[in-house]
């Protein structure tokens, strides 16, 4: 917004997105946000802090920003000349305001950047009240929370300046150790050094609308490249799309999806570990609930549009979910959904394949087959699981991993790899459900877990049938003898031992009743996630390494497998 007198003095304001005059006491009202197109004002940090932040909660920290002059540089004015008129502009010592407070009643460390000092420039009493802020995070043991606003670096204070950037990350690296959960919110702009440095690389990176974020401005760009740069470039609704943000919420919500994330996280860190672990649940032999199905209508039944699909019990069975995006690597995958909810009460990371109803939203999915970035994005959501010590539900449903040359040429074999390594040692419960189709790696991708549940009229194999009929059939009109030879429905694999529960669904199949569909869905992923909650992580990865080690070849056999020789073979080999 641009202004023509002393803000004490203001009546009115100018938005800079669309040039409409605005009452300033009712721009005020509305969070400096333009009513009119929604465009954000900056804020200069004492004003961020009263609106994040509950009513009287934030106390500043009791260092103060050392005067600081490491290179004597001197351009049209000497640098103390240009700090000196800083600290008089915006009324602070420095380019950030840091202290603890309270959001939402939850804890915090916060520090918050100021554009209006430097530029928001990141220098060396800004790197040193940033990382001491991580320290006291550290030393209470609560979250972390930065808002960004930045240029970049300091040029006046050189390579110091630079060196900024790994000192606040040393910090961020020593909460994530700590299982602290740390959450940057980028605001406009954050550039240079703020961007590829402590804005990205805390567990969340939330963005507020309008908000832009990278490492070189586009005038630099352009300069530099001669590129036309496509609209909306490094805007926050840009980078969501290209996987580098989770969220993009506009000023008003901040405060409540930080709520949110705050409360996951507080959760984790109180769940009690028991002197004495539980026994395991027994496996569920019997067959399916309800009559007989041929396998081939199974997977018709599996594949119906109807169905449920992970946003559909995200709704119903869960509560509260906060959606995360991005691989922040390049995409953001559709076809994988994953973010914190709550199920009974107890915050959980959930993370599931998302298909659709209609052929539009099918397309827009791509049916459930994850890209090299779904599975990317998925791997960060369990590991951020594991840290904040949230439990993980994965909900399974997708023909397959996505078979296309981008996908090859991203990785996606690896990609797929790296997620089944991860959960092999992940040291949080895992229930994984498997709710329509279970495709191959893809799959199992989201598979390995303490306890696999499937629904009653899901199915589960290597290969679909019409793959495996071209293949050992004459042709794929034999895919529903395929379908019976596979031996691919829950009855199936719960006879197998590769599903330890068949979840019943309501008459005649989930997509006549999803509200159904999802209460038996929630109670079964409840009574199983239950007794994982008490058992101590090394148990848990124990546990599901022998759970997996039993499907060899001397399963079938009739020999037990040597665990306790392959545990002391690991162990020299970790030595």
């Amino acid at each position: 917004m641009t202004t023509t007198a002393p803000r004490d003095e203001q009546l009115w304001s100018r938005c800079d997105g669309c040039a409409s005059l605005l009452y300033r006491k009712r721009l005020r009202r509305n969070l400096d946000v333009c009513p009119e197109c929604g465009s954000h004002a900056r804020l200069d940090a004492p004003d961020r802090v009263a609106q994040l932040v509950d009513p009287d909660s934030f106390t500043p920290l009791p260092d103060r920003a050392v005067r600081v002059d490491p290179i004597g540089f001197v351009d049209a004015l000497p640098y103390p000349h240009r700090l000196g008129a800083a600290r008089a502009g915006s009324g602070l010592d420095e380019a950030v305001l840091c202290g603890t407070a309270r959001v939402g009643g939850h804890p915090v460390a916060l520090a918050v950047m100021d554009f209006r000092f430097l530029g928001g420039s990141l220098g060396c009493a800004v790197g040193e009240l940033i990382t001491r802020t991580a320290e006291r995070a550290l030393a209470d043991a609560t979250p972390l929370v930065l808002v960004t606003a930045s240029g970049g670096a300091r040029m006046q204070e050189g390579a110091l300046s630079l060196m900024q950037m790994a000192t606040v990350s040393q910090a961020v690296a020593g909460l994530r150790e700590a299982g602290l959960l740390t959450v940057s919110v980028v605001t406009d702009p954050t550039y240079g050094g703020v961007a590829a440095s402590f804005a990205t690389n805390t567990d969340v990176v939330l963005a507020e609308s309008g908000a832009r974020l990278g490492f070189a401005g586009p005038r630099v760009i352009r300069q530099v490249t001669g590129a036309t740069l496509p609209e909306g470039f490094q805007t926050a609704e840009f980078l969501l799309r290209h996987g580098q943000v989770d969220l993009v919420v506009p000023r008003h919500a901040l405060r409540g999806r930080l709520t949110a994330l705050l409360a996951a996280a507080e959760a984790g860190r109180r769940v009690p570990v028991p002197r004495q672990e539980p026994a395991p649940r027994p496996a569920v032999t019997a067959d399916a609930p309800g009559p007989a199905r041929d396998a081939w209508e199974t997977v018709r039944t599996a594949r119906h549009p109807g169905r449920p699909t992970t946003l559909d019990y995200l709704e119903t069975a869960f509560d509260g979910f906060v959606e995360l995006h991005g691989d922040r690597i390049g995409a953001d995958c559709p076809a994988v959904v994953g973010g914190v909810a709550r199920l009974d009460g107890r915050p959980v990371m959930v993370i599931g394949h998302q298909k659709g109803h209609t052929t539009a939203e099918l397309v827009a999915r791509n049916f459930g087959m994850a890209s090299p970035a779904g599975h990317r994005k998925a791997l960060r959501l369990m590991r951020l699981a594991a840290r904040l010590r949230l439990p993980v539900v994965t909900l399974v449903d997708t023909p397959g991993a996505d078979p296309g040359v981008d996908a090859e040429q991203q990785g996606q074999a690896a990609a797929i790899a790296e997620n089944i390594l991860a959960l092999s040692v992940l040291p949080t419960p895992v229930v994984a459900v498997v709710t329509g189709e279970g495709g191959s790696g893809g799959a199992l991708a989201l598979a390995v877990a303490d306890r696999v549940l499937m629904l009653e009229h899901a199915v589960y194999s290597v290969i679909s049938p019409e793959g495996c009929a071209a293949i050992l059939w004459p042709d794929s009109s034999a895919a529903p003898q395929a379908a019976r030879a596979l031996r691919l429905t829950a009855a199936d694999l719960c006879r197998l031992g590769v599903v330890d529960e068949v979840v019943p669904e309501p008459r005649p199949a989930a997509h006549r009743d999803p509200a159904g569909a999802a209460e038996l869905l929630g109670r079964a992923v409840t009574a199983n996630l239950a007794p994982l909650l008490a058992v101590p992580p090394t148990t848990l990865v124990r546990r599901r390494r022998q759970r997996f080690r039993r499907f060899g070849a001397a399963r079938s056999a009739g020999v037990n497998p040597p665990i306790q020789a392959t545990d002391r073979i690991r162990t020299e080999v970790a030595r």
